[in-house]
């Protein structure tokens, strides 16, 4: 028997498994993070990408308005925001001209004590930092159509500031490929309407989904939405698997980010040997909630036998999700059944819409078995999952449909995983 330890729930929790089924085990590369983050950032603000500075690009009379994501990452806002503040003072824009937005997307509202956290207090001290409050009508703005057809409705916030810098990770996603850059504006200070619209455009691949795609049509319709609002400048971090920051990127949007992509692909792209029954798929980092945890799916998806059996290991101490909850009442209809119901006005909700037809792909090519204590077993079935009460459980049931010679694969950070095939 091989042991294999996978970070969970603030623990390392072990998995037994027997030589003769053990295909590969795969996780992010080993990537040290750099030994002093404020150093990273100071570089990174000192040599800008596509841009000679900052300060040559800046006027006097900005209002300048920082697009930050949200407590579901790991992005180190707190280190990066008081170096770019700095920066900004010295192109003589004051702190009352400078405001952050957390860019939610369709998240839940962050709490001031999480804002606070997230950002420093003594940045909170300085400048009006909020939330998107994208459940508000009044905050938002209608600018048309992209060239694809999206209806755009953007926090107006975006359109009082004539500078816009945004601050997230590029980490493979499965819906514009990568995370970073643009996504910051799309879906992260949009309305619902837009972020459904771009989020269904994602089920249009086919029964595979785009992660690590670098240009797909949910990256370029992003892009589009991106320059109605002039997102001219980005702060993207790469970061290794335990959190810790390998790389940082600051300057023009999209040269910016293709460092970034380059860095990341090398970080979480990793090579796998063959098709595997049975993948075992650790959410972590994405724990908070299924909504986030379902990222764990897409790795496996991609590398699972048609009709094999997909595990899915997440803590989820806040259930499947605190604000999309009706979603339970279609998750476990085929992907064809749910676009029907949304195109026919059956549906109202887009995004729960696009994740749960994202979900149902999952489904239509290998049965889920969840383990999450946070999860409940009728809300596991409304998933279209099936519950298991242990890791333990789950495997021996995986086993059981698959058989005991099936092969099995393990992803220890499934969400930072981007599977490439190597055979």
């Amino acid at each position: 028997m091989i042991e294999i330890t996978i970070p969970f729930n603030a623990q390392s929790l072990p998995i037994w498994i027997n030589d003769r089924n053990m295909a590969e085990v795969l996780r992010p590369h080993k990537a040290i993070a750099v030994s002093c983050l404020r150093s990273e950032v100071e570089r990174s603000l000192s040599r800008p990408i596509g841009i000679e500075s900052l300060k040559s690009q800046l006027k006097k009379t900005d209002r300048v308005l920082i697009l930050s994501d949200d407590n579901t990452r790991m992005t180190p806002t707190n280190t990066i925001l008081p170096f770019l503040l700095s920066r900004l003072n010295a192109a003589g824009i004051p702190d009352s001209q400078i405001s952050c937005i957390m860019a939610l997307g369709t998240h839940r509202y962050m709490t001031t004590q999480e804002i606070e956290n997230k950002v420093g207090k003594e940045v909170c001290h300085r400048i009006h930092v909020f939330n998107h409050e994208w459940r508000n009508p009044a905050v938002l703005v209608d600018l048309g159509f992209s060239r694809r057809g999206t209806p755009i409705l953007v926090n107006r916030a975006a359109l009082e500031a004539n500078v816009l810098i945004g601050i997230g990770a590029v980490v493979p996603h499965h819906i514009p490929g990568f995370s970073g850059s643009s996504k910051i504006v799309q879906p992260g200070i949009c309305g619902a309407k837009t972020t459904a619209e771009t989020h269904l455009l994602a089920c249009s691949g086919g029964g595979d989904s785009f992660l690590g795609l670098e240009d797909n049509p949910v990256r370029q319709d992003m892009e589009d939405m991106a320059n109605k609002v002039n997102l001219r400048y980005v702060f993207n971090v790469v970061l290794n698997s335990e959190g810790g920051v390998v790389g940082s990127f600051f300057g023009e949007r999209r040269a910016t980010f293709k460092k970034a992509v380059t860095l990341a692909r090398d970080i979480y792209g990793v090579e796998y040997h063959e098709a595997p029954d049975i993948v075992i798929a650790n959410s972590y980092p994405c724990d908070l909630d299924f909504w986030q945890a379902h990222k764990s799916m897409y790795p496996a998806q991609r590398m699972i036998k048609k009709g094999g059996t997909i595990i899915v290991c997440t803590p989820a101490p806040e259930g499947v999700s605190p604000v999309h909850a009706e979603l339970l009442s279609f998750a476990d209809w085929s992907s064809a059944e749910i676009m029907s119901a949304y195109q026919k006005g059956h549906l109202a909700n887009g995004v729960a819409t696009a994740l749960g037809a994202a979900w149902a792909m999952v489904r239509e090519k290998a049965n889920i078995i969840t383990f999450s204590p946070g999860i409940s077993r009728s809300d596991k079935e409304k998933l279209g999952h099936t519950h298991a009460p242990s890791l333990e459980a789950a495997l021996s049931m995986a086993l059981t449909r698959q058989g005991p010679d099936a092969r099995i694969s393990i992803l220890t950070h499934a969400p930072d995983t981007l599977p490439l095939k190597a055979f």
